[in-house]
């Protein structure tokens, strides 16, 4: 029989975070959306029939007061802190399942405050006073029963966890944190609507059909622990420190020495064949202020998911956050404890992805030793995103930072340009010149259309060349309901003839603000 859990949730936290970081009434009808899906929304919009999974176009069209927030985690643990500091004065061995859910084992609670209703009455009552946040409480044996468990606010008897995990629908194999949608989808397609039904299928079948993850699924789903009880001995030296001088008292200072120590835990750890699913992370400082936090993954954690719970564990707590006191100095020593290690046999790469991968490794190492050299901004990769204009769509952010595009990549996007998009594009758009056949300015008229057929091009810095062929023009008029921000550009592209070289070239020209420009330039 699985262990027996004590799980807290909050209901809706990343959109009760995003409301409480924005000033907002906690009334207010909002929603956090994640690739213009909805994550997670207030009760007031559910009222308007906002729902989980939605498009931002129709849960606006729901609820037309509807506030959107973008998807912040380290905003979600920062602001969890309180909540997880209030568990913890009353029962020691809280996990951090993820922001909004922390478990811990029952029999503690349970003995201390006489029963398993009282404890979780007084867990209530101690959040609500010291984080000022609602949260539920469930029992179950098992993590995922006693989450479903929670979310009901209901304690479920011993031994009692497949029958209350068999009504329940199979969408629920599919929560935050572990992402089975395509599964979920597929066990519909074949009849299997409920927990239950999917219970009944053998072991052997369901690995055999739907994979390793499925078979995770499958045991979660029958009311036993997701992995095996059996767990690999810890081997010895798996803890790794870093010792800061000076202390560091700034979130990003330490964030940036996290992602070091994360590359030589897991190296440490690729080394031995394994990977980490329950990590410890301590922080002290030079006045011996400590703060220790157990995290429990879903998944075996990566460098960069190290590197992200460190920054959000160190985050509410150098920053003051209600209910956590702050430090009074700053961070001297930082470590990472692996507390539960398994397998690194789901995590290994196939023989033909292997050299790849192990490329990547490397080269992800050695961005870190440049930034730890020159600084988090000597390195930058490009995000793709959305907009209509080609500078809109590539954001630059730092190595191991979040890779969030700057506009939503899957809007409509009405005028943006097709296929290919220009190999070359400048620091800032280049001035030019463009001429008809009888050598006057071609401009554009109230219509948005061209004077004439373009039959030159003269870019600033260069010398005229001819055209050859042209396409266009593409009009674009943004925000133009409103004075400020307002934006309307035409698009040409045109082919020029052949240079000294042999080589044709094409170019994205823009007409905006009655000039001509080089946007882009077609090798």
């Amino acid at each position: 029989m699985p262990p027996r859990r004590l799980v807290v949730w909050c209901p809706d936290w990343p959109v009760v975070a995003a409301v409480a970081a924005a000033g907002l009434e906690p009334l207010t009808p909002a929603a956090v959306f994640v690739a213009n899906r909805v994550l997670a929304c207030s009760e007031t919009a559910r009222e308007h029939g906002v729902r989980r999974g939605m498009r931002r176009r129709e849960a606006q069209g729901r609820c037309p007061d509807l506030v959107v927030c973008e998807h912040d985690p380290a905003r979600d643990a920062r602001l969890f802190e309180p909540v997880v500091m209030a568990v913890e004065a009353l029962a020691p061995g809280v996990e951090i399942v993820r922001p909004g859910l922390v478990a811990l084992p029952a029999k503690g609670p349970s003995r201390y405050f006489g029963s398993e209703v009282d404890a979780a009455e007084r867990i209530v009552d101690q959040v609500a006073a010291q984080a000022g946040a609602e949260c539920q409480i469930g029992f179950a044996d098992g993590l995922f029963a006693a989450i479903l468990a929670a979310r009901s606010g209901v304690v479920v008897e011993p031994g009692g966890s497949p029958e209350f995990l068999a009504p329940l629908r199979i969408d629920e194999i599919d929560h935050p944190g572990v992402e089975r949608g395509e599964l979920v989808d597929l066990l519909r397609r074949l009849g299997i609507r409920t927990l239950g039904e999917f219970a009944a299928l053998s072991a052997t079948a369901v690995s055999t059909r739907f994979g390793r993850d499925a078979l995770m699924a499958h045991r979660a789903a029958r009311g036993e622990e997701e992995r095996p009880p059996e767990r690999r001995p810890l081997p010895p030296d798996l803890t790794v420190a870093e010792n800061f001088d000076p202390p560091v008292d700034r979130v990003d200072a330490a964030a940036f020495a996290a992602r070091a120590l994360a590359e030589r835990l897991h190296v440490r750890l690729g080394e031995l064949g394994l990977a980490c699913t329950r990590l410890g992370i301590s922080a002290r400082t030079e006045h011996g202020e400590e703060l220790h936090r157990m995290w429990r993954c879903a998944e075996p954690l990566t460098p960069s998911g190290t590197a992200d719970r460190v920054r959000w564990q160190l985050d509410g707590w150098l920053s003051g956050r209600r209910g956590a006191e702050r430090p009074t100095a700053g961070v001297g020593v930082l470590s990472l404890h692996p507390e539960e290690v398994v397998g690194a046999g789901g995590l290994q790469l196939d023989l033909i992805n292997s050299s790849t991968g192990a490329a990547d490794a490397r080269a992800g190492r050695a961005f870190v030793r440049v930034q730890g050299m020159l600084g988090p901004d000597a390195v930058l990769i490009g995000v793709l995103g959305g907009g209509r204009d080609l500078r809109d769509q590539v954001r630059l952010v730092s190595w191991g930072d979040e890779r969030r595009p700057a506009l939503e990549p899957d809007r409509p996007w009405p005028g943006r340009l097709p296929a290919p998009s220009p190999t070359v594009l400048p620091d800032s758009p280049w001035p030019a010149v463009v001429l008809d056949a009888d050598g006057l300015p071609v401009e554009i008229t109230d219509r948005q259309r061209l004077t004439a057929a373009p039959d030159r091009v003269l870019v600033a810095g260069g010398r005229s060349r001819a055209v050859s062929g042209w396409a266009g023009p593409w009009p674009v008029s943004e925000r133009w309901w409103v004075d400020a921000g307002a934006r309307a550009v035409v698009r040409v592209q045109v082919v020029l003839e052949a240079g000294e070289d042999g080589n044709e070239v094409a170019l994205l020209l823009v007409h905006e603000d009655e000039r001509w420009w080089v946007q882009g330039a077609y090798r």
